[in-house]
């Protein structure tokens, strides 16, 4: 095989982990975790959106477009137990209960178009806390 030709088969091989339906559905999941607009509930309209003081964020803005969390679906638990499904699929290894997290494999099994949500959701879930650069899995408390 010709180095051009290795390099166009590159390009057609797909990693046949990321159509695994828990890997899917995380990134079905992270795709309907935000709703379009600003956050409208009692808190945030009671501040007319200023999130100061709040432990994790409603609202986001990703490249111009509002969005806030759905805290129906997205506490730390219901982020956890689809990532678990889906780190457990996609890697064949169970996720770390506590510590640092991977940040290359998840995001290798997230859409790219998805990157931008993932550290404010597992920010907000408080399933994640960044430090110097490294995203850590918390203990998991209340939202």
């Amino acid at each position: 095989m010709t180095a051009e030709q290795h390099l166009t088969s590159d390009l057609f091989e797909v990693d046949k982990r990321l159509g695994l339906k828990p890997v899917v559905d995380f990134n079905a999941y992270l795709e309907k975790a935000f709703g379009a607009g600003p956050c409208r509930c009692s808190r945030c309209l009671a501040t007319a959106g200023d999130e100061a003081g709040y432990t994790h964020a409603h609202s986001f803005d990703f490249a111009g477009q509002v969005v806030h969390r759905r805290f129906a679906t997205t506490a730390g638990s219901d982020v956890l137990l689809v990532l678990k499904k889906a780190w457990l699929s996609y890697t064949k290894n169970d996720l770390p209960a506590l510590g640092s997290l991977d940040r290359d494999t998840l995001l290798a099994f997230v859409e790219p178009a998805l990157h931008k949500r993932l550290l404010p959701l597992l920010l907000a879930s408080g399933l994640v806390k960044e430090v110097d650069g490294q995203w850590l899995l918390q203990a998991q408390a209340g939202d």
